[in-house]
């Protein structure tokens, strides 16, 4: 039987982008036509699997004119919708590039706090699904106000379940998230210096940060995302650091999102751990090169894996 995915977006959002040759205050710029996207962390790791086709569901909560937007765009990009209605309007965060030089503005805005009752209802839900996918992907941020125990609980269903939990988050739904202990974690370097109660990690306290979590149960594979160096994944046994293939970047939005896509399609079909690592970069690396807010394609994911894995096998 072919395994499954749930998604999981508790503060979801439609991304908007555009570009504007010279950005300069207090003038009026005239920016080209926008683009409406569906973003949120989960959101985006669904679409991300459609295009190396895998399907999943992704469950989100949408409310008001941009929640019915959103939920329109998710749709027309092809997973599974389970749209959680909710009295709050969705979130619109704002991308802008700057054609003179390529740098890119992100505007990004906090959403609205989740009542108590559509937490339960989201609980209720959760509780309901039968069956139950075989991997559950709690990626983005807490709405505000939301209490870190809403991720516990969250987590709980689908451990009970018998799901497979990844986690792309940050703050205190991160550690919510490792102290109930899950499969796949995907910090970033200031992410991980946090969770070790620090400034900042050079590279050996990188290596004791991470296979602290993993001997203290929290996850079982710590997967820390360097930024255009690449990645460094940690097991029980194992550490395997691949750099990302140099490309032109276009721009950064999805990035991380891509990455937990490109290593749940591995898990999902029983790869190893080089393997998981390999096609995380690829597809996140792919998405830079993508303007705005769009994602990777699968033609681009699949070159840049192949290059990375030519490389392992040539002679060092």
């Amino acid at each position: 039987m072919r395994k499954t995915v749930l998604t999981i977006t508790l503060n979801p959002s439609v991304d908007k982008s555009s570009s504007v040759e010279n950005i300069i205050p207090e003038k009026k710029l005239r920016c080209s036509t926008p683009v409406y996207e569906a973003g949120g962390g989960g959101i985006n790791v669904s679409r991300g699997l459609k295009r190396l086709g895998i399907p999943s569901e992704a469950l989100f909560t949408c409310g008001g004119k941009a929640g019915t937007l959103l939920e329109s765009l998710v749709d027309a990009e092809g997973p599974v919708t389970v749209p959680i209605s909710v009295h709050a309007e969705t979130r619109e965060n704002f991308t802008v590039t700057d054609t003179s030089n390529n740098r890119q503005y992100r505007f990004v805005f906090p959403g609205e706090t989740l009542a108590e009752e559509e937490q339960k209802h989201l609980l209720n839900l959760l509780h309901a699904k039968t069956p139950f996918p075989d991997f559950a992907v709690i990626s983005g941020s807490l709405p505000p106000g939301t209490d870190p125990d809403f991720v516990r609980q969250i987590i709980r269903i689908c451990s009970s379940k018998g799901s497979t939990l990844i986690a792309d988050t940050s703050g205190n739904a991160l550690q919510a998230a490792l102290e109930e202990g899950i499969f796949l974690v995907k910090p970033n370097i200031g992410e991980l210096a946090t969770l070790a109660g620090k400034d900042h990690l050079e590279a050996p306290d990188i290596d004791r940060a991470a296979q602290q979590l993993i001997s203290e149960g929290k996850a079982e594979l710590v997967v820390v995302s360097l930024g255009s160096k690449g990645a460094v994944l940690f097991s029980k046994d194992e550490k395997i650091q691949l750099e990302a293939p140099p490309v032109q970047v276009r721009s950064t939005v999805g990035a991380g999102d891509s990455m937990v896509a490109g290593m749940v399609s591995v898990l999902m079909r029983g790869g190893n751990s080089e393997e998981i690592l390999l096609k995380g970069i690829a597809c996140g690396t792919a998405t830079t090169m993508v303007k705005g807010t769009g994602l990777f394609t699968k033609k681009n994911a699949e070159h840049l894996f192949a290059l990375m894995q030519q490389a392992r096998q040539e002679p060092q």
